[in-house]
């Protein structure tokens, strides 16, 4: 599975011309892996209905934990699902970063996604001072538990903080250690589901890195995002997936 997460870009003809291209790359790819685009807020309506029948999935990039009420300028799960939306990302750093979100507010984000029909990509990973200090592994086990509720239903993103908007990806030996931690601390907090969910690795992926990245045991796709606002950028990423 290969995610584009937009954040804060795209205006209404750039982002239909982005998503124009990409599905015109897909109809001319042989059996494309599952593609998600997730686009602001202001875009979902205006890109839902082009995506009807590319084989493209429509994501959001946040939700409310609650279903509505006095919450100005927030959107609730329920009303990305009468959009069509199907995936939603959740606790991605920048989240974290900008609005002080922690993980007791992911879980409860996420029973909200799930409860309104949608699938929660819900974002993990270390900082560079955990990094350097080797309590990486902690660090992101503790997310894991504070972030996923018991009955979790959705697919995890392993994004490095360090790596993320850096350009260079975190080294192929580091990904594939914490994709082993992660599968294995997943089901040893989650049991037999925890051996199935998937696992994304976001951070600075792009084409030139993807062939290396997406055959690592455990690394079910990717979590993109610069490379994703680009048609010629992100393809090569989707292309990279096929046959693995």
């Amino acid at each position: 599975m290969i995610v584009g997460n937009w954040k804060m870009n795209g205006l209404s003809a750039p982002s239909r011309a982005l998503v124009s291209a990409i599905a015109d790359g897909l109809r001319a790819t042989p059996n494309p892996p599952p593609v998600v685009v997730c686009p602001p807020f202001t875009q979902l309506a205006v890109l839902g209905p082009l995506l009807n029948g590319t084989g493209i999935a429509l994501g959001a990039q946040d939700c409310h934990p609650a279903p509505s009420g006095p919450h100005t300028g927030d959107i609730s799960a329920s009303m990305l699902a009468e959009l069509g939306v199907e995936y939603v990302i959740l606790g991605h750093s920048e989240r974290r970063r900008d609005h002080g979100e922690l993980d007791e507010t992911v879980r409860e984000k996420a029973l909200a996604a799930m409860a309104a029909g949608l699938t929660p990509i819900v974002c993990v990973g270390e900082s560079a001072d955990q990094r350097a200090a080797g309590e990486y592994q902690d660090a992101v086990g503790w997310q894991i538990k504070g972030s996923l509720p018991d009955n979790f239903n959705g697919i995890v993103a392993y994004e490095p903080i360090w790596a993320i908007g850096s350009g260079v990806p975190a080294p192929v030996q580091d990904i594939a250690d914490m994709m082993g931690f992660l599968r294995a601390e997943l089901t040893r907090q989650f049991g037999e589901a925890g051996k199935t969910t998937r696992i994304l690795y976001g951070g600075s992926v792009s084409g030139r890195d993807a062939s290396d990245i997406l055959p690592i045991a455990e690394v079910g796709g990717a979590l993109v995002g610069g490379a994703s606002l680009e048609a010629d950028a992100f393809l090569p990423i989707v292309r990279a997936a096929i046959d693995l």
